[in-house]
């Protein structure tokens, strides 16, 4: 094993012959998702596409939580308060990040465990396979903080994998999959104690395969679900999320959070 290869909050490691393992590292803050970790995440994967001698991804966050969603200290558009010129470049920079998922020939599998919130969530939701630890808890809290649901494609991708009416509950209500809920709707594939492994035992499997017949099975399969939709899709929860985030609910959100912590 060679040692990682940090993109900023990124760290990637070849566990394995053909396997590459991107984690989001920033464990004091669940891996919580910024405008500098998108542009990290984008780097690294279209690096890794770009590679022959890979033949699958597995991506996990560090520490105890996948990701819990943008980080409300530094959310998108928020640099120095509120600009809809600022939100529209970072929310550019974020739908990038999702589109190279889906554009890298090699398949992504997450490995999840402890809060996927948010766009957390929507980037769990982008991987074609996912495997998720008991104490996984998949959250789509949009509506509680004023914010649409059209994050990163989940409006689009959730109810691709698990009905329209489980999303619509789930969107709606503002609520949570654990682990088994996500396993019985399909949105889990496995539930192990260690995601990690068992991810990086699959993309070695998937890595043994011949790379053309998996890029092409890849194509296929995001055919197969309109996935050249979602491209139409993200630019619609493009411009839902900039209206959000200039709103005056994620706002009052914000400064809730802060005086909660003083």
């Amino acid at each position: 094993m060679t040692e990682p290869t940090t993109y900023g909050n990124v760290l990637v490691r070849r566990p394995c012959d053909r396997v590459a393992v991107v984690t989001l590292d920033r464990p004091d803050k669940l891996n919580a998702l910024t405008p500098e970790l998108f542009t990290d995440l984008d780097r690294a994967l279209r690096a890794i596409g770009d590679d022959p001698d890979c033949g699958a991804v597995v991506l996990t966050g560090s520490g105890r939580a996948f990701s819990a969603g943008m980080d409300l200290d530094r959310p998108l558009g928020h640099r120095d308060g509120p600009n809809v010129h600022d939100a529209y470049s970072d929310m550019r920079s974020a739908v990038s990040t999702i589109i190279a998922l889906r554009d890298i020939p090699q398949p992504v599998i997450a490995a999840v465990r402890g809060p996927a919130y948010g766009a957390g969530f929507a980037l769990a939701a982008a991987r074609d396979i996912r495997i998720v630890a008991p104490d996984t808890r998949f959250g789509a809290v949009f509506v509680k903080i004023g914010m649409s649901v059209g994050d990163l494609g989940l409006s689009w991708l959730l109810p691709r994998l698990v009905g329209a009416g489980a999303a619509s509950e789930l969107f709606y209500t503002a609520g949570t999959f654990d682990a088994t809920e996500a396993y019985r709707s399909g949105l889990a594939q496995r539930v192990v104690d260690d995601p990690v492994d068992t991810a990086v035992d699959l993309a070695a499997e998937i890595g043994t395969r011949p790379p053309l017949a998996v890029r092409m099975s890849k194509e296929l399969l995001n055919a197969s679900i309109g996935a050249g939709g979602l491209r139409t899709h993200l630019e619609l929860e493009l411009r839902s999320q900039v209206i959000g985030l200039m709103a005056p609910d994620l706002r009052h959100a914000i400064e809730n959070r802060v005086s909660r912590r003083n």
